[in-house]
């Protein structure tokens, strides 16, 4: 049955995965205590514009993007098979990791992989984050800054380009 409780939960999952709710936010009540935190400001990013998280409507975008490319190369090349298809999109990942710090999808969706201490990316995080991504559970454990538990193994944040 559709209760009040259930529209204030699915509110508040509507802004938390689309919306960038601000401290100036005019959602009253609806906000928490804590309405004077962003995702990524315990690593000292803004809360928008350049080197702020992305929502997750431009994480899925850009992951379905990589997926349909992975896809794509898959169909041309292997016959579209499974296993291959997962490997074309871990290693295109990890290419445009290494290379441009994002995928392509990435790229598209202008959001990039960042090192949370600072500095370049280095060569293992965009090796071992895309084979977590394929493994598809630890991105979807996130936190309050909106890092899936494979950016928080390598000790990264997606952040807008």
């Amino acid at each position: 049955m559709l209760t009040p409780e259930y529209f204030l939960v699915m509110s508040r999952w509507y802004r938390l995965c689309f919306l960038r709710v601000t401290a100036a936010s005019k959602l009253g009540a609806m906000v928490s205590a804590q309405s004077d935190y962003w995702p990524g400001k315990k690593f000292g990013l803004p809360i928008s514009g350049p080197r702020s998280t992305p929502t997750y409507l431009r994480r899925v975008a850009a992951l379905a993007i990589d997926w349909a490319l992975a896809v794509a190369i898959s169909i041309a090349f292997f016959d579209y098979n499974g296993f291959a298809t997962l490997g074309v999109f871990i290693a295109l990942c990890a290419l445009g990791g290494l290379i441009l710090a994002g995928s392509p999808g990435h790229l598209i969706a202008r959001i990039r992989i960042a090192p949370i201490r600072g500095g370049a990316l280095g060569v293992i995080a965009p090796i071992v984050r895309p084979v977590l991504v394929a493994l598809v559970i630890p991105a979807l454990i996130t936190d309050d800054d909106q890092r899936g538990l494979h950016d928080r193994l390598v000790a990264t944040i997606l952040v807008l380009r």
